[in-house]
C-alpha cells in the first residue's frame, strides 16, 4: 500500500549542485554506521553564529514520531504516523522533498502518555530499507520506490509482547541478515534473510524481557556478536548462529533505553530511572566469555537522550547531575552541568558535542547547543532555539553527515549548513 502525504518544502538559501552531489557521509542506520552516534565529518564550524548555523532548506509533511533519520546517497528516510497510518518515507537530500512514503503499519500511542507515531530508525542496505513500527510489524522496502518486499508481525509470528511504549529498536543488518529484538519466549533475537524475510536463526538460549534498546555489533575475541541490553541483563549473542555466547546480570527499572558501548575489552550501561551506570570488563578465552562488573554508580542515570564515548570519556546527561563528562574506566565524574541546558538528546562530530534540550518550556523553546567534547568543563561555542518547535517532546536524536545537521520534530525536519567556510 503506498501512501500519499503532502509535503512542504521551504528553502533558505540555494546550495549549488556540485554541494548537493558532494554531500557524501552516508548514515544508513540508528546512530550511523558504527552506531555509536559519532560523525567522521570535518571541517565544520568551530563557533556557531549568534542566531544559529544557516538553516539550507525545511520540510513538513513527516507526520508525528520519534524517528530519527538516515541517509544514503541522495536520499533520507525516517518514519511517522501519516494520515491514519505508521509510514516510511523518502525525501529528496538536496531540498527535503517527498520521494515516496509506504505503509508500515498502525498509527498510535502505545502505552501510557500519549506518546504517538514509532520510535525506531530506518536501516538501509544497498536497495533495501528496513523498519520497524511501534506496534511491532517489521517490512523490507525497495529503496528506489518503496514497494514493499516482505513483512513480518512481532507478535503473530514471534510471539512477542509489546513493551509499555511500544517497540522501539531499529533493525541492524550484519551481510545477508537483518537482526531484531522482538523478544518472546521463542528467544529475544531474530536473525532473518534481508531479501526474502526467511527466519535464519532465533536466540533460544537468551529471554530476558525486551525493553528499548537496539542492538550493537562488535567483534571480541575474534567472534563476531550483538550485544543485547534487556530489563535484567547483558548479553552477547553469536551472529553466526545465534548461540548466547556470555551473559551478566545488570538490572534495569521501568525503561532501559540507551544502547550499550564497547570499548578495547569493556563495555558501558546506563539506563534511568535509578539503574545508574555499570562499567563491564570482559575477558576473552578459547571462544569463552567472562565478565567481570568494574563498577556500579549513579554518576550517568541516562533516561533515553542516550550517551557517546569520546576519547576515554563518556558524555550525555543524567537525572542526578545533569549535562556530565565521566571518565569510563573510573567511573569519575570530570565535571557536571544542571544549570545551563535541560535533559536531552547528544550526538559528536568533529571535536565538539551537539546537545538538544527535550522540553519547549520556557523562553528557550527547544535550545540546540554546540559544546567541547573536554573533560575540562562545559564550554559553549553557539546555540540557537529551534524554529517551529512542536509542542511534543523533542526526543529525535540530532545528525551530522555530509556537514549538515538534521533536526527532526514530529511533522517538520530542518536541515543547516555547519561547513566552515
Amino acid at each position: 500500500m503506498k501512501i500519499t502525504t503532502r509535503f512542504t518544502t521551504i528553502l533558505f538559501q540555494v546550495l549549488p549542485a556540485s554541494l548537493a552531489l558532494a554531500a557524501g557521509g552516508d548514515w544508513p542506520q540508528w546512530g550511523g554506521p558504527n552506531r555509536d552516534g559519532k560523525s567522521p565529518d570535518t571541517g565544520l564550524l568551530k563557533e556557531w553564529p549568534q542566531e544559529g548555523p544557516p538553516l539550507a532548506w525545511k520540510t513538513t509533511g513527516l507526520g508525528a514520531g520519534f524517528s530519527s533519520v538516515a541517509m544514503v546517497g541522495q536520499r533520507i528516510y525516517t518514519q511517522g504516523d501519516v494520515d491514519g497510518a505508521s509510514v516510511v518515507l523518502a525525501l529528496n537530500r538536496a531540498d527535503g522533498k517527498s520521494i515516496w512514503a509506504s505503509k508500515l503499519g498502525k498509527a498510535g500511542a502505545p502505552g501510557w502518555g500519549g506518546f504517538t507515531g514509532p520510535r525506531g530508525t530506518p536501516t538501509v542496505d544497498g536497495d533495501l530499507v528496513f523498519a520497524v513500527g511501534q506496534f511491532g510489524e517489521l517490512a523490507c522496502y525497495n529503496a528506489k520506490d518503496g514497494q514493499e518486499i516482505w513483512r513480518k508481525d512481532y507478535a503473530k509470528d514471534f510471539g512477542a509482547n509489546r513493551p509499555e511504549w511500544g517497540f522501539s529498536g531499529s533493525p541492524l543488518v550484519d551481510g545477508e541478515m537483518v537482526l531484531v529484538a522482538p523478544g518472546g519466549e521463542g528467544g529475544d533475537v531474530v536473525a532473518l534473510n534481508k531479501k526474502t524475510g526467511a527466519v535464519i536463526w532465533r536466540s533460544a538460549e537468551m529471554k530476558d524481557t525486551v525493553h528499548y534498546t537496539s542492538l550493537v555489533i562488535q567483534e571480541i575475541g575474534g567472534i563476531r556478536q550483538c550485544l543485547l541490553l534487556g530489563e535484567t541483563s547483558l548479553a552477547g549473542i553469536a551472529v553466526k548462529d545465534g548461540k548466547m555466547l556470555w551473559r551478566t546480570p545488570r538490572k534495569g527499572a521501568t525503561a532501559v533505553i540507551p544502547d550499550p558501548i564497547y570499548s578495547d575489552g569493556y563495555i558501558y550501561t546506563t539506563s534511568g530511572y535509578g539503574a545508574g551506570c555499570n562499567l563491564f570488563k570482559i575477558t576473552p578465552q578459547d571462544g569463552r566469555f567472562s565478565l567481570e562488573e568494574v563498577y556500579k554508580n549513579k554518576t550517568i542515570e541516562n533516561h533515553h537522550g542516550g550517551v557517546v564515548k569520546v576519547g576515554n570519556y563518556i558524555y550525555g546527561y543524567s537525572e542526578k547531575g545533569g549535562w556530565t563528562c565521566q571518565e569510563m574506566l573510573t567511573g569519575k565524574v570530570m565535571w557536571q552541568e544542571s544549570q545551563k541546558l535541560r535533559k536531552g538528546s547528544i550526538f559528536y562530530a568533529d571535536g565538539k558535542l551537539i546537545l538538544r534540550e527535550e522540553d519547549n518550556k520556557g523562553s528557550r523553546k527547544g535550545r540546540i547547543v554546540l559544546i567541547e567534547a573536554t573533560p575540562s568543563g562545559y564550554q559553549e561555542k553557539g546555540s540557537f532555539n529551534q524554529p517551529d518547535r512542536s509542542k511534543d517532546h523533542a526526543w529525535p536524536h540530532p545528525v551530522v553527515t555530509g556537514g549538515m545537521l538534521y533536526i527532526r520534530d514530529g511533522d517538520v525536519l530542518l536541515c543547516y549548513d555547519l561547513k566552515a567556510k
